[in-house]
């Protein structure tokens, strides 16, 4: 993993985005099961559990939340 990618990722957690935490997107509540896993330029996911029905999946991390995440590098 690259410096920046690293950066990312710890800015990611600082918002949320950690194992065994609970947060709500796209309309659904998840359990996080991972912390943020960098694929590719901008796509960002976690492996989380769907509240209501229990099925594992990962999820895409929105963009505009991974932008904010940048941001703060940059405002840093």
């Amino acid at each position: 993993m690259t410096g920046h990618n690293n950066g990312l990722c710890e800015r990611l957690k600082k918002l949320g985005f950690t194992q065994e935490s609970r947060m709500k997107l796209y309309g659904e509540e998840f359990e996080l099961l991972s912390d943020p896993v960098i694929v590719g330029n901008g796509l960002v996911f976690v492996d989380v559990v769907e509240s209501k029905s229990r099925t594992q999946r990962r999820v895409r991390i929105p963009l505009p939340i991974i932008n904010m995440a940048n941001n703060q590098r940059s405002a840093a």
